[in-house]
């Protein structure tokens, strides 16, 4: 990465005006992208302490990762949601990083749940979600070079 990179990926990118919205469909799937990858991570991370959509999380964690964290599977869970939350409020303020950091985490979900085995499903939906935060990520350069 050049010099001018570097600081372009972690610059805050401002939402789409309404204006823009309206008549820019390159905004919209930015809005749109953008604001799923915001409240996903952030909501998905809260209930691994909440625990809401599943009273065990720790059933998706494999041995492999397990044993590289610290402390239980419940605290593994902890360090996830924790982790989860900072990316979705990174996407918040600077997406084209964010994009790569959620699509990066994502891929580490993927391979953690091929190796749990059994959940072949959710990998497939989070390989998904993991080309849709590349998107984000390069749609939101395209919304940078227009501010």
């Amino acid at each position: 990465m050049s010099n001018t990179t570097v600081p372009a990926l972690f610059r805050p990118i401002p939402f789409p005006t309404a204006s823009a919205l309206r008549g820019n469909p390159v905004a919209q799937a930015f809005a749109l992208l953008r604001t799923a990858f915001i409240v996903a991570p952030i909501a998905f991370g809260i209930d691994k302490f909440a625990e809401v959509l599943t009273n065990d999380w720790t059933r998706y964690l494999a041995t492999e990762f397990n044993d590289l964290i610290p402390g239980n599977a419940g605290d593994a869970m902890h360090i996830v949601g924790g982790v989860e939350i900072v990316a979705g409020l990174v996407v918040a303020v600077a997406p084209r990083f964010g994009g790569l950091l959620v699509a990066g985490w994502l891929g580490g979900i993927i391979v953690n749940l091929l190796l749990v085995g059994g959940y072949g499903d959710i990998a497939l939906r989070d390989f998904g979600l993991l080309i849709g935060a590349l998107a984000l990520s390069r749609l939101a350069s395209a919304q940078d070079s227009r501010a």
